[in-house]
């Protein structure tokens, strides 16, 4: 199977696919055994370019695996692979820039509500940003009006959020809290079993 197109980023694009081949796993669930390993059947894919976005180097062939029943469209693989940069570059920015893991919630509401409000505060960046200012440090290359990155429009909402209108009317005091009464314990928190990926 293969598939030949082009863009003009990449030039030619030329995918090809052998079904039917086999892949022994490193990690699995007899590991450390005398027991064979299990024989798991895919597809192999190969795409090469002609040329790249930025001419760093030159290109090399990618070399991908696929694991499921049936092969999808070898032009859909090439593009979900290329979207999966953009979903990496976000989930860095929510986690380090957004804080988008450093609660520590007890509840999986919480999480949920945690992170819709994280995504909120995204949309907000992505809507700002053709009408902030560049607000670039000293030593930062300019960029073209509409081609900032969620970094600098972050730095940039700092200038425009004051012009807002409110939409909020600001915090009332409520005096000083009793707090927990004496001898009053709360007792452990809840546990909830953590998520994870199938063997």
């Amino acid at each position: 199977m293969e598939f030949l197109t082009a863009y003009p980023q990449y030039g030619r694009v030329h995918i090809q696919a052998w079904p039917e081949m086999h892949a022994k796993p490193d990690q699995h669930a007899t590991h450390g055994t005398y027991q064979p390993r299990p024989v798991i059947p895919g597809t192999l894919i190969r795409i090469t370019v002609t040329k790249l976005p930025k001419q760093t180097r030159k290109p090399k062939p990618l070399w991908l695996w696929w694991h499921g029943p049936t092969l999808t469209n070898l032009e859909r693989v090439w593009h979900a692979y290329r979207a999966r940069f953009q979903l990496e570059h976000f989930f860095k920015f929510a986690k380090y820039q957004l804080n988008w893991t450093a609660p520590r919630v007890r509840h999986p509401e919480q999480a949920d509500r945690w992170t819709h409000l994280v995504l909120l505060a995204y949309t907000m960046m992505r809507l700002a940003r053709p009408v902030v200012a560049d607000q670039r440090l000293p030593w930062e290359q300019p960029l073209t009006e509409g081609k900032l990155t969620p970094y600098r429009v972050r730095r940039a909402l700092s200038v425009l959020l004051p012009q807002l209108p409110r939409i909020a009317n600001p915090p009332k005091p409520c005096g000083t809290s009793s707090g927990r009464h004496k001898g009053v314990k709360s007792g452990p928190a809840p546990r909830y079993p953590a998520i994870k990926k199938s063997a």
